[in-house]
């Protein structure tokens, strides 16, 4: 289960709005709903955390390139909103992913082929087989270093917001509710939430 939300700066502090993750297939998707959601080409953090196993934040100022952090890149590269954020820090090549998304045996993702093998899930993981070189097909479909098990991306990306890079790093658990407070936004995040 994902949580995801949007913290727009303005003059009057903090905005935030729900962002609806269905809408984003990608991490320009994502970025270019962080820019709508920008009063008048100001900051606007996007949190994203998964059941507290990870979260993620994107910075976006302005048309600037955006900045971006995870807490924990290994578990969130395993998820689809997380794998976004790895790839494009590990600097994984978006064609990568068209392997993922063909259709190789005829079948629909998540189908049975005659075979039996199951062509893949929505995350791109491919499953079915007997197993023995699962591990050896992620590696190659990767294309890129593993992710680490722990943070990846700029941890000073909120400093000057209040939340320091040494605070980010050790957040686990309720962390976007953190980053809230330390933001002065726990009133509008909750009411998303």
């Amino acid at each position: 289960m994902y949580f995801a939300a949007l913290l727009a700066r303005t003059e009057d502090g903090w905005e935030a709005s729900d962002m609806e993750l269905d809408d984003v297939e990608s991490l320009s998707d994502l970025i270019d709903l962080a820019r709508s959601a920008s009063v008048d080409d100001d900051t606007v953090v996007a949190l994203i955390e998964q059941e507290d196993t990870w979260f993620g934040v994107v910075r976006v100022d302005g048309e600037e390139d955006p900045r971006y952090y995870v807490s924990n890149a290994a578990a969130a590269s395993r998820s689809s909103y997380g794998s976004m954020l790895t790839d494009e820090l590990l600097g994984k090549d978006d064609e990568d992913d068209e392997l993922d998304e063909l259709d190789l045996d005829g079948t629909e993702d998540g189908e049975d082929s005659e075979d039996g093998v199951i062509a893949s899930y929505p995350d791109g993981v491919l499953a079915g087989g007997d197993g023995e070189d699962d591990d050896a097909d992620e590696d190659v479909r990767a294309g890129a270093e593993p992710a680490p098990a722990g943070p990846l991306g700029d941890p000073r990306l909120l400093d000057d917001l209040g939340v320091s890079h040494k605070q980010l790093m050790t957040l686990d658990g309720d962390a976007l509710s953190e980053i809230a407070d330390s933001l002065g936004a726990t009133e509008v995040l909750e009411a998303v939430r």
